[in-house]
């Protein structure tokens, strides 16, 4: 499997927000722990129906989103 084949868009699931399969939890979220500094121990102990691919998953989904746009950054000073 592929670690973009462990998320999903269902319009009937969180809006059509991209989930962890077979879940109804938002990938946003888990990359927003991780980007806070939780480690993956603690995510995966706060979720325990997911493991670690899953994890990864959404990484590279937030990767792969990274990719395709461009936000604005301010210069270094």
């Amino acid at each position: 499997m592929k670690p973009l084949d462990r998320i999903s868009v269902d319009p009937a699931i969180c809006h059509g927000q991209a989930c962890i399969r077979g879940t109804r939890i938002p990938a946003w979220m888990i990359i927003q722990f991780v980007a806070n500094g939780d480690s993956v121990d603690r995510v995966l102990a706060a979720y325990p129906s997911i493991v670690r691919e899953d994890v990864q998953a959404c990484l590279a989904y937030a990767a792969e989103l990274a990719r395709e746009h461009d936000l604005p950054v301010e210069a270094a000073p």
